[in-house]
């Protein structure tokens, strides 16, 4: 599938805002709502993964089909529709310039297009997606082929910014993309530090931290000069919760009033917990979320008390 061809169910972020969601139409706090959020279907990490050859290997990701085949059909059956569906990033495994990173784009693509029409997909860049030290070369492909990098949009009242992680974890060959996001970010947190939305809630792929903000620097969270920065400039415009994957386990955290969310992957699993999606609930006063097995989310749907959150007023 061409990205022109997957372009009408993937209604990329184009101009840095997601045009699924009309803002004029959506800045005003209407009720609850809920969204799907995944991370990391990564295809090609499972065969990489047990085979020790994280590298080069991956020449195989039927494993990684099924399961999102099977995400997206759990997504498509629930009822009432979510708002949209966020992909925390690492949307493929084979890095940029690697074999078989056209072939498991379209694969994935094509298991994306499956997404109900009704269902916007709002699609993060993780470390595979664009490198682990980004270029201006692998950003515009990321770009070119699920659109923008970053990007905000607003639905229901909320006002949802998509980051990308990968220029906090290492700029050095792209220091004026960073610089750019940086200085698009300082302007929309400061929409929402002027309290014009119910809430504000970031998306990325690499958490902040897992667990605690003082935790020690590792592979799978920012640097802590980084993230107490990150951190203290969303506290500060009243961000209440950063979701993000990359970790491919379930963890997180809090800092002041911010929820840090780190859910476990759509693919391959490196803990004890299950390929699954994270249901989250938004409420006029609080955000809920609940992680579930691709399984239980099939066959069962939301919990009634998640369903119960959404016909408060």
């Amino acid at each position: 599938m061409s990205a022109a061809e997957a372009g009408g169910v993937f209604r990329r972020a184009r101009g840095r805002t997601l045009d699924a969601f009309p803002s004029e139409k959506e800045r005003e706090w209407k009720g609850p709502f809920y969204f799907i959020q995944g991370a990391d279907p990564q295809f090609g990490l499972m065969k990489a993964w047990s085979t020790g050859n994280c590298d080069s290997g991956g020449d195989e990701w039927g494993q990684e089909i099924r399961l999102t085949e099977q995400a997206v059909q759990a997504v498509n059956k629930l009822k009432p529709r979510p708002r949209f569906f966020v992909l925390c990033g690492d949307l493929i495994h084979a890095m940029p310039g690697t074999p078989w990173r056209k072939e498991q784009t379209a694969d994935l693509q094509r298991v994306l297009a499956r997404v109900d029409s009704d269902i916007p997909l709002v699609l993060v860049s993780g470390n595979h997606d664009l490198g682990n030290a980004p270029t201006p070369e692998t950003v515009a492909e990321f770009q070119q082929t699920w659109g923008d990098d970053y990007f905000s949009f607003w639905v229901g009242g909320v006002l949802c910014l998509v980051l990308n992680s990968q220029f906090w974890y290492d700029a050095s060959r792209c220091p004026a993309l960073k610089q750019a996001q940086d200085q698009w970010l300082d302007q929309q947190l400061s929409i929402a530090g002027q309290r014009e939305c119910q809430h504000a809630i970031v998306f990325q792929h690499i958490p902040l931290f897992l667990q605690n903000i003082d935790e020690d620097d590792d592979y799978f969270n920012l640097t802590k000069s980084v993230r107490r920065e990150v951190a203290d400039k969303l506290v500060r415009a009243g961000v209440t919760a950063v979701f993000s994957g990359h970790y491919h386990r379930n963890a997180g955290g809090t800092y002041q009033n911010l929820d840090m969310v780190v859910s476990s992957a759509i693919g391959c699993q490196l803990g004890q917990d299950t390929h699954g999606l994270r249901v989250v609930v938004v409420t006029a006063e609080k955000i809920v979320h609940r992680y579930y097995s691709l399984d239980e989310l099939s066959e069962k749907g939301i919990e009634d008390d998640l369903m119960g959150l959404m016909k408060e007023k």
